[in-house]
């Protein structure tokens, strides 16, 4: 039986990968992208939102046009952040298991550069970079770009900034008779005056479904709370979700170190990426986080592109996004791969009639959700305080005389005895 991507032109080679991945059944994107860029007649617009399968649209087509006989570079994937460029490089990798001759390389930033150009040594195909350590490569005269067929803008809108700075550099060493394909969620102004400049006359734009965000399996919530009460708020949430993977978007740097230190206080298994950070401490968290090492990862919107995470069950806005966009990348990050995903919003009073605005913009549903009662906070902390000390490490170094009298006053009890004392003088403590 023929498969829905047969029927769009891909060849067995890539059928066949797809299909161990368990990928059959094309997106609203995949379907109108794919026959289009095999055709390879024009430059190329595709706007769809993030969750919808931009990297299948264009990866496919793309190892299908690469002549892997020819050992020059025939592509440029341009990426606006590392983690994306490592993505989209594992998934081209994954689609190409049995078309063995193609060679792909990533050189984003963030790294060090001397790796990358001994890869860049060898027999090359496609290149996946950001657009700084392109040009720091071009400039080491690291690549030889004279043959290079595509140029792919991925993520144009993320990117619109940074390109306006170094694409006509970049562009001065392609071919003028390249094609160019520029996938984005949207389409502002600096994105169209971008395909204004460096794109060709001859231009096919096709759109998914804009008026829905990319994952239909995603449960869009939100709560107002007072500002005091938010971080009680999300701990009793986190509680519930134990066990469970996560991601929680804060608007600064500043506040993704207090949460992550306050999460850690209280004993969660979090970890914490922002800008500020050096490359090989991000790496490290995400894959501890990947791994399942640590269940909760709180960051700023540097990691709501690219992150492709299986099984992460929920995305918290800790802080409501400026731009509604911004919002898609988020809440993207949850019900991957056909799976159910929770995305929660915490708003303050002055914000919540913000929720109409994004309804309107993205076309989906928020449901509010209320807040925990006081009781239920006042459980939680006590759980809380009861985990901490379940997971405090003993004290070897304290004089083993005072921990003796320490014993003596607890002989007598029992271990039930023991904790209904210590929950008792928890909640004699804490409503003093």
């Amino acid at each position: 039986m023929e498969s829905a991507f047969s029927k769009l032109g891909i060849q067995e080679q890539l059928l066949k990968a797809i299909k161990e991945l368990n990928i059959e059944q094309p997106t609203e994107i995949q379907e109108k992208a794919i026959p289009i860029l095999l055709e390879n007649k024009t430059d190329f617009i595709g706007l769809a939102k993030t969750g919808t399968g931009k990297t299948i649209a264009f990866g496919l087509p793309l190892l299908q046009l690469i002549d892997a006989e020819n050992s020059k570079i025939q592509a440029v994937i341009l990426v606006p952040t590392r983690e994306l460029g490592n993505q989209i490089f594992a998934n081209l990798n994954e689609f190409a298991k049995y078309l063995p001759k193609i060679k792909i390389v990533s050189t984003c930033g963030g790294i060090p550069i001397k790796p990358q150009i001994e890869s860049l040594k060898n027999e090359t195909h496609i290149v996946v970079a950001t657009p700084g350590r392109l040009l720091d490569l071009i400039n080491k005269s690291a690549l030889d770009l004279k043959e290079c067929k595509f140029l792919i803008l991925d993520e144009a809108d993320e990117m619109a900034t940074a390109l306006k700075e170094s694409l006509e550099e970049i562009i001065s060493f392609l071919p003028k008779n390249r094609k160019t394909w520029l996938f984005s969620a949207t389409l502002p102004g600096n994105v169209k005056q971008l395909a204004q400049n460096y794109m060709s006359k001859s231009i096919t734009q096709v759109s998914a479904d804009m008026k829905t965000v990319g994952n239909l399996g995603i449960d869009h919530q939100y709560l107002v709370l007072e500002p005091i009460e938010k971080l009680d708020v999300l701990m009793h949430f986190l509680n519930i979700k134990e066990g469970e993977r996560g991601i929680i978007f804060c608007k600064t740097k500043a506040a993704v170190n207090k949460l992550a230190k306050n999460l850690a206080i209280n004993r969660f298994s979090s970890g914490a990426i922002h800008g500020s950070l050096t490359q090989p401490i991000r790496d490290k968290i995400m894959e501890q986080f990947r791994a399942g090492h640590i269940k909760i990862l709180i960051a700023t919107d540097l990691a709501a592109r690219g992150l492709d995470i299986p099984e992460t069950t929920y995305v918290v806005n800790y802080h409501l996004p400026e731009v509604f966009e911004t919002y898609v990348h988020r809440s993207g990050r949850t019900a991957r791969a056909g799976a159910k995903g929770l995305s929660l919003t915490i708003l303050q009073e002055d914000e919540k009639n913000e929720i109409q605005n994004f309804e309107k913009a993205l076309g989906i549903k928020f449901h509010k959700i209320e807040k925990p009662n006081n009781q239920n906070i006042e459980d939680n902390n006590a759980l809380l305080w009861a985990k901490q000390i379940f997971k405090t490490k003993p004290n070897h170094t304290l004089d083993l005389e005072l921990k003796d009298k320490f014993k003596t006053i607890f002989h007598h009890l029992t271990k039930d005895e023991l904790v209904e004392k210590l929950i008792a003088n928890y909640f004699l403590v804490n409503k003093k």
